[in-house]
């Protein structure tokens, strides 16, 4: 079996964090999710931190973005990974509630790899996180790690 990687989840509304985390657990997906509640600590994670200095080596399979965050905003989170050479490979999606254009547009310049809208409706909800997950956790290949 694929050995399932990490995925990052950068997101500060609790109810979001907690169905997300459902959606993935009932999908059956075994990745460990760490999560992040803003932009400054999704950055020391990827970095290895403040409190992330111990994590464990190695980029995330793929980061799960809110844009609207304290501290630092998803877009520069998005802007900062995809200018690292580190940290570009990583599949970056957008899981938002932002429907503005703007963020479509700037979240696509900026080198994302999915931008979703988060459905209001719980059921849908459930359903485009169980498929993102299957398909950035399991099926997408990620380059090797550029050491």
């Amino acid at each position: 079996m694929k050995n399932l990687g990490r995925i990052l989840f950068a997101e500060d509304n609790e109810n979001d964090i907690e169905l997300t985390l459902n959606a993935l657990a009932e999908n059956n997906l075994v990745n460990k999710v760490d999560v992040v509640r803003d932009g400054a600590e999704a950055l020391d994670y990827l970095y290895y931190r403040g409190k992330y200095t111990d994590r464990p080596k190695g980029n995330p399979v793929v980061v799960l973005l809110d844009l609207k965050m304290p501290k630092v905003d998803g877009l520069e989170v998005l802007r900062e990974i995809k200018q690292d050479e580190k940290l570009r490979t990583i599949p970056v999606v957008v899981l938002t509630s932002s429907r503005m254009e703007s963020d479509l547009i700037k979240s696509y310049d900026l080198g994302v790899n999915a931008y979703v809208v988060k459905p209001v409706r719980f059921d849908e909800f459930v359903k485009a996180v169980k498929e993102l997950g299957a398909f950035w956790a399991i099926l997408n290949e990620v380059p090797p790690r550029l050491d």
